[in-house]
């Protein structure tokens, strides 16, 4: 058993495969879902998903030894300090967020003016509580609990950030919780997360979106399974990834410059006819397709 007690605030598809996966596991005693929605508790208890459910945060993450956030990146800082005046002061908290700098940013910073006493209203206890980000490699087109899987992240990357001023014993535990689960760990510093996951996900979902988004009505039907492949994530919630593109921006910017010259590239190669340029292209991008595990 990880912990008794682990509170998942954002019961999507991700916080829900942890909690169906927590379950299947027997890896907590209780595990209690925050939702903002009254009909999504209900629905949650009946499903399976956590054995409690709420919404209010102040109750829900009252007796937590292990927190994980997995809302949308733009609440995430926020919640983490909402739940750090009401969780017990051993307690770690983690999220699920797909860009990490300024959400880690953001939560420490809370956290020293706390400290000083320059903002909040959080108990001395809340001091205590410690925040190491994480991001697993394991989302999907589709959104919602109703997709969650207790395999989800069986065999998936996770990526932790800890910085300079995580607690240790606090990066082992969170470190400890994904394995658990299944999940494989790599930590890395919240900047090169960032740089790294504008290359491999959210410059693909700007293209994929990018190219949908040009195809006229008429042809649609003639969209066949390269289209549709190619296109499949753009299908993803706009509310999820505008927040994450412009937490991103400044990393996302560079790898859509990138992307820009290699397409000039190609365009070079079209123009003027040249077909060893255009092979050697087609060539590239093949050989690196073939080398993903």
């Amino acid at each position: 058993m990880v912990c008794q007690n682990v509170a998942i605030i954002g019961v999507g598809l991700i916080g829900g495969s942890i909690g169906l996966a927590l379950r299947q596991r027997g890896l907590a005693q209780r595990i209690v879902g925050i939702v903002r929605r009254r009909e999504s508790v209900d629905d949650l208890l009946k499903r399976g998903v956590v054995t409690d459910a709420t919404t209010d945060l102040s109750s829900g993450v009252a007796a937590a030894e292990f927190i994980v956030v997995c809302t949308p990146v733009d609440s995430i800082s926020r919640y983490v300090l909402e739940s750090a005046r009401y969780c017990p002061e051993y307690a770690v908290i983690t999220d699920a967020g797909s860009t990490k700098a300024r959400i880690v940013q953001e939560v420490e910073s809370g956290w020293t003016q706390h400290r000083i006493g320059t903002q909040g209203d959080f108990s001395s206890a809340s001091a205590t509580c410690r925040f190491v980000g994480s991001h697993p490699l394991a989302g999907s087109e589709k959104s919602g609990y109703q997709y969650a899987h207790p395999q989800l992240l069986a065999g998936r990357w996770v990526v932790v950030t800890p910085t300079a001023r995580s607690d240790a014993q606090a990066t082992e535990r969170v470190v400890a919780f994904w394995q658990a689960l299944g999940a494989r760990v790599q930590l890395m510093a919240p900047e090169d997360h960032d740089r790294a996951l504008a290359l491999t996900s959210h410059l693909p979902h700007l293209v994929a979106s990018a190219l949908a988004g040009i195809l006229p009505p008429k042809w649609a039907d003639l969209a066949a399974s390269g289209f549709r492949d190619t296109t499949r994530i753009a299908a993803g919630p706009p509310e999820i990834w505008t927040p994450i593109f412009l937490h991103n921006r400044s990393a996302l910017l560079e790898a859509l410059g990138q992307f820009e010259q290699q397409l000039h590239r190609f365009r070079q190669a079209l123009g003027t006819e040249n077909a060893e340029m255009l092979s050697a292209l087609l060539t590239q991008g093949k050989s690196c397709r073939d080398s993903l595990a």
